[in-house]
């Protein structure tokens, strides 16, 4: 459940943008054979066929040739990232294409073990959410907003627990 800040974390977060882990745990797995280590460099070495045999769509792989771009170039500093609030965080996540308010939240959480991070957009979550309190249908993300509310400043800890509760009916299995 936690994760190694940096480049590659990124990478594999964006991977699992609106696919199962399965597919992105297996695609990342094709992209460390390629290389020997895993940054910013070498990824902007990899040709677009090598993403595309990796199994990388091809707005995945323009998006995670930006990132590698913003971390290369200086314009994302991902060591830096972990001196900052989360608020500050997002910001200079998002300001690189590709990366929105899910994947920057799931790298607080996962890779910077921020406390109260809510990611009200993410689809399991929500399915988890509406299985224990029995809800009738999936609360949208503005509901699931107001219902993460409940958690603050905890919502990291709840975030967990409903995740591992999503992952036990679905069997699943989290990397």
């Amino acid at each position: 459940w936690s994760r190694q800040p940096g480049f590659a974390t990124l990478v594999s977060i964006v991977l699992e943008q609106q696919v199962s882990l399965a597919s992105a745990r297996a695609t990342f797995d094709r992209l460390l054979a390629e290389v020997e280590e895993l940054n910013a460099a070498a990824f902007l070495g990899l040709t677009e066929e090598t993403l595309r045999q990796c199994g990388f769509s091809r707005q995945k792989s323009r998006y995670c040739r930006g990132i590698a771009e913003a971390v290369h170039d200086g314009q994302l500093d991902l060591q830096a990232l972990s001196g900052l609030s989360d608020e500050s965080v997002r910001e200079r996540l998002v300001a690189i294409t590709g990366i929105g308010p899910w994947t920057a939240n799931i790298y607080l959480l996962m890779a910077l073990g921020r406390r109260d991070v809510w990611p009200a957009g993410d689809l399991a979550l929500a399915i988890a959410v509406q299985r224990v309190k029995r809800l009738e249908t999936r609360p949208s993300a503005a509901e699931m907003e107001a219902i993460g509310e409940a958690w603050r400043p905890w919502r990291s800890v709840a975030s967990r627990l409903l995740w591992q509760s999503y992952l036990n009916d679905s069997k699943q299995v989290p990397d």
